[in-house]
């Protein structure tokens, strides 16, 4: 299932709404926050206590992921970390089917639960053996709100290597809901898993939300940092800062 943190994600959710969200972050993501990195900086990410950071990946689209397990989370759990210019922008927690379990948005405090009960959920087992996970699952925010995701992922049945690291492609399909079934994003596009450490990174894909508005970006994995490599726990992005920063800046000469 898609996500910035198979980061990243589960996908975070762009639903803006008009009234200002109340700021309801945890006491980690305030230890989370305290490592950002600040621009023009080589910040390096520090875990919680009681946590261990696996792997560092350096993405496409101005972002980096650091990727950690925590001693106090139940076994095959794993958590995420995403960085952007501007320090913290993400966390996350899966379990060992890659289920979004919890996510949240430092910039608001908001946060998404897995509901438990769900129709099917997505299982990385499921797809690993047939080529093929529907999904079709609940998420409930720190103020109620519920929203509905329903999906695909398939393997394509193509490989790559990217920096010494074998990868397997996948496209998906997913759409986002309301509690009263209004449509509020679509995403769809090509992904990819790594067997080995269970777990989805980003790749090409299309993203429409609610008001029409229409988003390609490329968030696909380019560096692999482990323990004593360089880059290990550097939270400065790395790749196409330089264009998304030309970007935004032609976004607000728009306005």
């Amino acid at each position: 299932m898609p996500s910035h943190a198979k980061i990243a994600t589960h996908p975070r959710q762009d639903r803006r709404t008009g009234a200002a969200r109340a700021r309801t972050g945890t006491v980690l993501a305030l230890i989370w926050a305290a490592t950002a990195a600040l621009p023009g900086h080589a910040a390096t990410f520090n875990t919680p206590q009681g946590c261990t950071l696996e792997v560092t990946v350096q993405n496409r689209g101005c972002s980096v992921g650091q990727y950690y397990r925590c001693t106090a989370d139940p076994d095959g759990h794993q958590r995420s970390a995403l960085f952007g210019q501007d320090g913290l922008t993400h966390q996350s927690r899966i379990d060992s089917e890659t289920r979004w379990i919890e996510s949240s948005d430092p910039d608001t405090g908001l946060e998404d639960m897995l509901v438990e009960e769900a129709r099917d959920h997505a299982s990385f087992s499921t797809l690993i053996e047939t080529g093929h996970d529907d999904f079709d699952f609940w998420t409930v925010s720190g103020t109620g709100e519920r929203l509905h995701h329903v999906g695909e992922d398939i393997l394509t049945g193509e490989t790559v290597t990217i920096d010494g690291i074998q990868l397997e492609k996948t496209e998906f399909r997913l759409t986002t809901s309301d509690a009263s079934g209004e449509v509020l994003i679509t995403r769809e596009g090509q992904q990819f898993i790594n067997r080995a450490m269970r777990r989805f990174y980003g790749g090409i894909e299309i993203q429409r939300d609610w008001t029409g508005e229409r988003r390609e970006t490329n968030d696909s994995p380019v560096l692999f940092s482990f323990p004593g490599e360089p880059g290990f726990g550097e939270t400065t992005p790395q790749f196409d800062c330089d264009q998304l920063m030309t970007q935004l800046l032609h976004e607000r000469a728009q306005l």
